[in-house]
């Protein structure tokens, strides 16, 4: 059945640029794609255009009108979690990463070893997912063959768009949580893709669910390991792939060391796992000769601000990876991140960029006032110099010697530079935000022609957002027309209000806000979601 949606819409179109639309009708086909938008309709043209599409009945099921307070937006694109880390949300904070791995993490994704456990934990994982407004996620599982198709299948079941890997870990691992084999751990790779490839498509005839290789990180497998994880890459270069990189300096250390490597990036690149649909997490401590690399290659990057504040990892250099024309999405790498919203990503994405840009600002400004220093202490140099020369002609003829003094300073005015470029070391603007969360993710997922924005032909994929005070949300100061408007007040222009509702959204909404989430034109999740 052929769907109308009216009202205000957000569509994310660049790093710099959105659409705010107060009056857009758009119509969803009965497969879930988007047939038509129209980006300006008067409330008194729409029985015309209805009509034109051969309806009347404004009061009929498909056609959704939506109530002052209400947006459309794209759906939330999370490229990189953990959904076997769910359970373990919110605790190990005081370690950094490798030490959480062994202390939390590890022992917890160990339970997906009982597929009866998988069972009853991954339900509430993926519904907790899909209500934060999450309609495409990229999911490693645990390294269990059973507990990782349970996952892909209950996420099918549901209607999520997603990519599902489990985990290839042979070594630096317990005991407990290993894979005893490289066989082993190509063969379940390979079941798993199988099992995934066979689960039934969307009614147009495309997947909903896609199999994705996981080498966990660089560290957790063995050379040869990795060479065989290529060659699945190899013969398959539609296959997608996901893993860590520079998250922790500790982590980067240990990878270069294992390898006999310069960086990184490298190790990847040796076993042909940097292209254009890879996704590395993380990223934190990439030079610029990597970010050069991995962009060479296409694959992109994850940012996870969250989890990097909460391990102590730092601060991804987000603005200087697009300056390099690295693809950039979000993710909440849950459980480092403690929040399955994408929301928290971002309320931290911004953050972190303000974080550079004041560290920036402030090695420029030393950087300035040591140059003045010098300035002025070569003057003082070159007076002092002046006046011991014209001493040793006047009164020291004995003396053989030059008339300069030597001087050593060991002041330090090396710092983080800001570097020009588009957004090297700058704050994230809204509109980068909203991108990064949306169509920066489908890029990096190369999934950008079908999702990520609204455009005719793409699956509608979106979330129905209220900033209404009914939401119950205290954290947004909502549409409230009794309280906020007076005689002889009107509402601000219609622009204007989505642009404040946007970001309030944003920065101060959670679940609550969230009506509807649609994935292929159907509510999968939100608060009107009924089982």
């Amino acid at each position: 059945m052929t769907t109308f949606y009216y009202g205000p819409v957000i569509n994310p179109q660049s790093l710099t640029d959105y659409l705010a639309l107060p009056r857009c009708l758009i119509r969803v086909s009965a497969e879930g794609d988007i047939d038509r938008i129209y980006e300006d309709v008067q409330s008194s043209q729409l029985q015309e255009i209805l009509a034109q599409n051969g309806y009347t009945d404004l009061s009929a099921s498909n056609f959704i009108e939506l109530k002052e307070g209400e947006f459309l937006m794209p759906g939330f694109i999370d490229t990189h979690t953990h959904a076997c880390q769910v359970p373990n949300l919110g605790v190990g904070g005081e370690f950094e990463l490798l030490q959480w791995l062994d202390n939390y993490t590890f022992p917890t994704e160990a339970r997906f070893k009982d597929a009866g456990y998988a069972e009853r934990a991954y339900p509430d994982v993926v519904q907790r997912i899909v209500n934060s407004g999450t309609t495409t996620c990229c999911y490693y599982g645990s390294l269990h063959l059973e507990a990782t198709k349970i996952l892909a299948k209950l996420v099918h079941d549901r209607g999520q768009r997603a990519f599902v890997g489990k985990c290839n870990m042979n070594r630096n691992c317990p005991p407990n949580y290993i894979e005893p084999s490289v066989n082993e751990s190509i063969d379940t790779t390979l079941a798993l893709i199988k099992y995934i490839e066979e689960l039934p498509k969307t009614s147009n005839g495309q997947p909903l669910v896609h199999p994705i290789l996981t080498p966990r990180f660089a560290i957790s497998c063995t050379e040869e390991l990795l060479t065989r994880v290529s060659e699945i890459a190899l013969k398959n270069p539609k296959l997608a792939i996901q893993t860590h990189i520079s998250e922790n300096p500790s982590e980067v250390e240990l990878t270069k060391s294992l390898f006999n490597a310069d960086s990184y990036a490298q190790v990847y690149e040796r076993y042909h796992l940097l292209r254009n649909n890879t996704i590395l997490a993380h990223g934190v401590h990439l030079t610029e000769d990597e970010m050069v690399l991995i962009a060479k290659h296409g694959a992109g990057v994850s940012h996870c601000p969250t989890s990097n504040f909460y391990l102590s990892s730092g601060m991804a250099r987000v603005g200087m990876l697009l300056d390099h024309g690295v693809k950039v999405g979000l993710g909440t790498d849950v459980a480092g991140g403690y929040s399955p919203s994408i929301l928290s990503t971002i309320q931290h994405a911004s953050i972190a960029s303000k974080m550079l840009a004041i560290q920036a600002a402030q090695a420029a400004d030393k950087k300035r006032n040591c140059s003045r220093h010098r300035h002025r202490r070569d003057e003082e140099v070159d007076s002092e110099s002046s006046d011991e020369v014209e001493r040793h002609s006047h009164g020291h003829h004995g003396h053989h010697g030059h008339g300069h003094k030597h001087h050593h300073h060991e002041d330090n005015c090396d710092g983080d530079e800001k570097k020009p470029g588009g957004f090297t070391n700058e704050r994230l603007s809204i509109a980068a935000l909203l991108y990064l969360a949306t169509l920066g993710g489908a890029h990096v997922c190369c999934l950008q022609d079908r999702i990520g924005s609204f455009a005719e032909k793409k699956a509608f994929d979106a979330l129905l957002v209220s900033v209404r005070d009914e939401t119950g949300n205290p954290g947004v100061w909502g549409y409230n027309i009794t309280r906020d408007l007076t005689d002889g007040v009107t509402a601000q222009s219609a622009d204007k209000s989505m642009v404040e509702w946007l970001e309030r959204f944003l920065f101060c909404g959670d679940d609550r806000n969230i009506r509807r989430v649609i994935v292929q034109g159907k509510m999968i999740g939100g608060q009107e979601y009924q089982h």
